[in-house]
């Protein structure tokens, strides 16, 4: 077992924060209007998405030392510069005066994530019945089949991780900028699960500095509680350990169904992030 320490949270924070300049990326390759930036700031990354993307946000800050008002103020120009609020998600061992410079400046607490780690093996081998093996057709006692997502499955794999995410309101253009994003996004792979032939469910995984980031996946209503999204975390896992991951990590709300599925794989809250805003 990995103890928490400053070390691991930079290989952590460094990991999520290259997603998301990752996914900023794709998405500009989609849709270049967006305006998709990053810079390196107060020892993290600044992403900009679009102004409503949830991509939109500050990772890492914090981790390489002292942040300075000077550091900060760059980091909000990014942010304005470009109409959008500055969202900060913040890992509690950036230390305390962090968070009472930010308090200075009227930051508001607005969500709070559980970041749960595991150690990964390259011989790590997962399963989650009743999926059918990888390259298995389904039948009677394996019901569906996840896979990996071809590059002719992106606008079926966009749609349905953005409407397992958008129950109870229409699917926005940021949702599906960000799924489209991370879809091509550098060293991450894309996973759709099939009920009876059809989309059931999708989530990806990304592989940066040997941390496997297990993130964005969803389940259509119809298809909840059958072991979809358990199939899909067991598939992403397989993959990280494949590309010689020896960490895997996720982000979950506390409590959530979510989280308790990493659990059952053996993942262990590492430390709760708070994401804080401005403007």
């Amino acid at each position: 077992m990995k103890f928490m320490d400053i070390e691991l949270a930079r290989r952590l924070e460094r990991a999520s924060a290259m997603s998301g300049k990752a996914c900023a990326e794709g998405a500009a390759r989609v849709r270049p209007e967006i305006g998709a930036a990053a810079e390196e700031i107060a020892g993290g990354i600044a992403v900009f998405a679009g102004v409503d993307s949830p991509v939109t946000q500050a990772l890492g800050i914090g981790l390489n030392g002292p942040v300075d008002s000077a550091e900060l103020d760059r980091l909000e120009q990014f942010y304005q510069s470009r109409g959008a609020p500055v969202a900060i998600e913040l890992c509690p061992l950036a230390g305390l005066s962090v968070y009472e410079e930010l308090a200075k400046r009227e930051y508001r607490l607005v969500e709070v994530s559980n970041v749960l780690v595991r150690e990964l093996k390259p011989a790590d081998e997962f399963t989650a019945p009743p999926c059918a093996p990888e390259g298995k057709s389904p039948g009677r006692d394996h019901p569906f089949v996840v896979r990996k997502a071809a590059p002719e499955d992106e606008e079926l794999f966009t749609r349905t991780v953005a409407q397992g995410f958008a129950e109870l309101a229409p699917v926005s253009q940021a949702i599906l900028d960000v799924m489209a994003g991370f879809f091509r996004s550098e060293n991450t792979r894309s996973f759709l699960a099939f009920v009876d032939g059809v989309a059931a469910g999708g989530g990806s995984v990304f592989a940066f500095g040997g941390v496997g980031g297990i993130f964005g996946a969803s389940t259509l209503p119809p298809f909840r509680g059958r072991g979809v999204q358990t199939a899909l975390l067991a598939a992403r896992l397989n993959w990280a350990a494949k590309q010689g991951c020896d960490l895997a990590k996720g982000i979950t709300l506390p409590g959530s169904v979510s989280h308790r599925n990493h659990e059952r794989f053996g993942f262990r809250v590492a430390y709760t992030r708070t994401k804080l805003v401005r403007g």
